[in-house]
């Protein structure tokens, strides 16, 4: 997602400090990757990875492990188990390094994304999706932006997460109209608009209201009317080496299956209140 950004002095040195940290998540990555004796790809064993900031369906596990839990990574190490094969789900870094690890081939998949055209270059899409989301717009309680449509954006300073997208409608006007300043985490961004170093803050319903709760971040407001509706979608990379019609085809009658069974919605209030009593 590209947007007008407006970003000051601070945001530049909080974003090289995250990439700094970000680097020796991506040395980690390529070393999760399984091969076989002959040190070709072990492909009964792919490597995933996600947004980390993303409770309740994906945040990082704080047992030293580093993996990424949460009801996206248990429903999509349930489609390995159904599929045939172990699918291990770690940290990357941020969610913008998580997508330059699929352009590489460095991570096999993502558990969680939405459709956008450009992705399409670098990951092939599982369908059907897994999970459905509403994206809102977040203020200070004590300011009434009075949102109801896209427009009424126009002329104020908002914030979102790097390389984040909510919708191709969306993202493609909010390059052309909006002035969104992009932050490393939902953390900072929720901290800056409590500040007033910005008008509002664009993020999912569900994470959103998880992260603020845990966090103690109080005097928000979320809208009701939202910015879009999306859905959640398992992806592969395209250089991955076990992304090959016979795998993806198991993959994807894995997922349907799970999807018709409903099991997400077990998971999910089970992360919910995981992430609530902050146990891994």
């Amino acid at each position: 997602m590209q947007f007008i950004t407006r970003t000051g002095f601070a945001g530049a040195v909080c974003a090289a400090g995250l990439l700094l940290a970000n680097i020796a998540h991506s040395h980690d990555a390529s070393q999760h990757l399984a091969v076989n004796d002959d040190g070709g790809r072990d492909c009964t064993r792919l490597l995933a990875s996600g947004n980390p900031d993303y409770p309740p369906y994906l945040w990082p596990a704080e047992d030293g492990s580093n993996h990424l839990i949460g009801a996206a990574a248990d429903f999509l190490q349930r489609v390995g188990e159904a599929a045939g094969i172990v699918i291990e789900v770690v940290n990357t870094g941020s969610w913008g390094r998580v997508q330059q690890h699929m352009r590489e081939g460095g991570i096999d998949m993502i558990a969680g994304a939405f459709f956008t055209v450009p992705r399409l270059e670098y990951m092939d899409y599982f369908y059907p999706a897994f999970q459905g989301t509403r994206t809102v717009i977040w203020t200070k309680d004590n300011i009434d932006i009075n949102y109801r449509q896209w427009s009424d954006l126009r002329g104020l300073e908002g914030l979102t997460v790097i390389n984040n997208s909510f919708g191709q409608g969306f993202d493609t006007y909010a390059a052309q109209n909006l002035m969104i300043r992009e932050v490393p985490s939902l953390e900072q961004g929720l901290k800056m608009l409590d500040r007033d170093r910005g008008e509002y803050l664009i993020y999912e319903e569900f994470p959103g209201k998880a992260f603020a709760a845990r966090e103690n971040i109080d005097g928000i407001r979320s809208y009701d009317v939202p910015v879009s509706e999306e859905s959640l979608y398992l992806t592969m990379s395209h250089k991955s080496p076990c992304n090959t019609g016979a795998l993806r085809g198991r993959i994807a009658q894995a997922l349907f299956k799970l999807v018709n069974d409903d099991v997400m919605t077990d998971m999910l209030e089970a992360s919910i209140s995981r992430w609530s009593a902050g146990t891994n």
